[in-house]
């Protein structure tokens, strides 16, 4: 590698960044139109993506376009890689670097790309952490927002977890490599993120709170230091948002019917050697959103304990199939539904865009009719009447935010915000007025200077354009007395 006094300041700055980064992160460099990489990362990158490796300077290089960049970035993530973006943050000048900051890291826990994500089962990131004799187990699923801990006393337990949760990315403390570093994936993480005094500030900080004792997780040491882990692996290597991750919950399996990781092999649970379609879970799965999908793997693998629960639930589906055009109904309402938790998600964290609002609006317009039809079902136990009233108490009717969506977005928005056209004509006099300088500029400045003439009564009045100021009006010194005092004075010309 060419010694960093003979590199460019451009070298010298990636150089800067590139170090900063772990060794199995690739960073894409921002450059123009590109997203640049060098040296070993132009390497790895070119042989992966299929694409030309160069060199400049003895300095190895290759680039993607940066309107492409998703499709080439999911490559990288599925050949497990991370990938780091670097972006411009100030315009080019003559003389001067563009300055440029690393904004965020893709990894296959945190991709948001559709392509990269199914619908049917959770896009976990975990975390394992052992004090004394508890294992502590953390996951999150940056898509949905769902923040979980739980402990264990024996390995085998974890390890069974974590085959019934697959999460897509397992860190370690860096300090337990010994105890831990034979699981499938693992990631070792600085151990300072671990630490259980560490761990709790961050997380009280986070969620905004005195003690964790209201999420139940105040005594569980290994499983808060695994969770603090998880916020600062997040926040600090890749760069991400978590203000959605807005609470934490506790799995217990005294709920639940343990399923080893050999038993959820052997019995074709949510998989099989001859496909998912001949799993239990491909027999039994009709749902009809993406929520509902998860929602049903998570059941099949955390089969209930309480028989009451489990029984109103079975004469809660009965009550549906005796009613078979209610059931029609409601599932005529659920097709319509799409992927609220990941929508909100993408939409919390300023990554999602307008055709993810569309797709809210269209989603919240359903349910007040799917409500009805949940409340109109005829159920005779009690215990079934209780979950029906649950679940109806759960769907919520966002009346005012249907309306303000309706009224603001355009029937057929862009898919990128880059390009405008997302805010109905009409719905702000402010905006139509913005976009009527945009598209017809020249025959606004033309009816402005008319304006400002008769206002001032300067009929020599110009309105003018330079590099240094920018627009701006000119008037001779002739009429400088009739020069109104909301005008502000820039240069005098000779």
């Amino acid at each position: 590698m060419a010694k960093e006094k003979k590199l460019t300041p451009m070298m010298a700055q990636y150089q800067k960044m590139r170090r900063s980064l772990p060794e199995d992160i690739l960073l894409f460099y921002r450059l123009g139109d590109f997203y640049e990489m060098f040296f070993e990362d132009a390497k790895t990158a070119a042989t992966l993506l299929n694409v030309a490796l160069t060199k400049r300077n003895d300095v190895p290089m290759c680039g993607v376009p940066h309107h492409a960049a998703q499709g080439y970035i999911a490559k990288l993530i599925q050949a497990g890689k991370r990938v780091a973006i670097a972006e411009q943050t100030t315009a080019p000048e003559a003389g001067k670097i563009v300055e440029r900051e690393i904004a965020q890291v893709i990894s296959a826990g945190t991709v948001s790309d559709i392509t990269l994500l199914d619908d049917t089962r959770h896009n976990y990131i975990a975390a394992v952490y052992q004090v004394g004799k508890q294992i502590g187990l953390a996951c999150a699923d940056h898509s949905t927002g769902e923040f979980t801990v739980a402990e264990f006393e024996h390995l085998d337990a974890l390890q069974d977890a974590l085959q019934r949760l697959g999460p897509k990315e397992l860190i370690i403390g860096d300090d337990q490599i010994s105890e831990f570093g034979h699981l499938r994936g693992c990631l070792p993480y600085d151990g300072y993120a671990f630490l259980t005094d560490q761990a709790k500030f961050a997380l009280c900080d986070h969620f905004k709170v005195q003690s964790l004792r209201g999420f139940g997780c105040d005594q569980m040491t290994a499983a808060v230091s695994a969770a603090g882990a998880i916020l600062h692996y997040l926040s600090y290597q890749l760069r991400r948002s978590c203000d959605h991750l807005r609470h934490l919950s506790v799995r217990t399996d005294s709920e639940h019917v343990i399923i080893d990781a050999s038993s959820q092999r052997n019995l074709d649970l949510v998989d099989s050697p001859t496909g998912r379609q001949h799993s239990l879970l491909g027999a039994l799965d009709r749902t009809a959103t993406p929520m509902g999908a998860r929602k049903l793997r998570d059941w099949v693998l955390h089969p209930l304990r309480d028989l009451t629960l489990l029984t109103a639930r079975q004469d809660l589906i009965e009550a549906f199939l005796a009613e078979p055009f209610l059931l029609g109904q409601c599932r005529e309402q659920l097709r319509g539904i799409r992927d609220i938790e990941r929508t909100t998600s993408r939409l919390s964290q300023n990554s999602g865009n307008a055709r993810d609002l569309m797709s809210l609006m269209t989603s919240l317009k359903k349910i007040p009719n799917l409500r009805s039809h949940l409340d109109a079902l005829s159920t005779e136990s009690s215990q079934t009447s209780n979950l029906q009233s649950q679940i109806l108490q759960q769907l919520h009717v966002f009346k005012e935010l249907v309306r303000l969506l309706e009224s603001a977005l355009t029937d057929e928005p862009p898919a990128s915000t880059k390009d405008g056209g997302i805010i109905r004509d009409g719905y702000l006099s402010e905006l139509d007025d913005l976009r009527s300088a945009s598209s017809s500029g020249k025959q606004w400045l033309a009816e402005l200077q008319e304006t400002e003439r008769k206002r001032t009564g300067i009929d020599t009045l110009k309105i003018k354009f330079n590099n240094v100021f920018g627009y701006f009006l000119e008037v001779t010194k002739a009429k400088l007395d009739l020069v109104p005092d909301d005008y502000q004075r820039k240069q005098t010309m000779a």
